[in-house]
């Protein structure tokens, strides 16, 4: 079975409410296909986060399509976290820095400070990905993420938000008893400078 044919074929996407994800963009079809053909994922599931198109898409190990949802990034455009960034207080964070970095993490099943469970993405820079945070009205984190355009999805410090049920029935069991892959696509450097192994890449690294 091809690549394509496991991500297209026996689960289709899942749409969390309250909006649903916009199609597959070509660099995200493209890092699936070469996760798949090269087993970078290490037989472990995978999520794909596609800052371009503020998309989520959770893999069974073996490929298939767990689920797709809308998801909120860090609001700064760029592909790197600031140096030193995760020992920081919110409040210190300024608005060039609050990015959601590109590239390749080993990531599992965590608690933050409030005991809430969340996935992490990059421990040091206290990146990770869980359920949306809608404490502050002002930033109308569920409207974002409810709209068809991914141009309004970028409003946190870095981590990424995705719907509560989301989370609950599509991230938590991919991750429950197992360690998995993140990988977020970069929206300023190419591929194969992000993603150990890519074509075109740096050799792979084994986490």
């Amino acid at each position: 079975m091809t690549a394509l044919a496991l991500l297209f074929g026996a689960v289709a996407p899942v749409a969390a409410q309250p909006g649903a994800p916009p199609a597959g963009s070509a660099a995200m079809r493209q890092v699936v296909s070469w996760v798949i053909a090269s087993g970078d994922n290490q037989q472990l599931p995978f999520v794909i986060v596609d800052k371009g198109a503020a998309t989520a898409y959770v893999f069974h190990p073996d490929g298939r399509l767990r689920g797709a949802s809308p998801a909120l990034l860090g609001s700064a455009l760029g592909d790197d976290s600031a140096p030193g960034v995760g020992d920081r207080k919110l409040s210190d964070i300024r608005p060039a820095e609050r990015t959601t970095p590109a590239g390749r993490f080993f990531s599992s099943l965590g608690l933050d400070l409030a005991e809430k469970e969340l996935v992490w993405v990059d421990y040091g820079a206290a990146v990770s990905l869980h359920a949306v945070v809608t404490g502050n009205r002002k930033e109308r984190r569920l409207e974002r993420l409810a709209t068809a355009s991914a141009l309004d999805n970028r409003i946190s410090y870095g981590c990424i938000n995705v719907p509560a049920v989301f989370f609950d029935t599509v991230v938590r069991p991919a991750f429950t008893g197992t360690s998995g892959i993140v990988y977020i696509l970069p929206e300023v450097r190419s591929l194969g400078e992000v993603f150990p192994g890519y074509p075109g890449g740096v050799p792979p690294r084994v986490p």
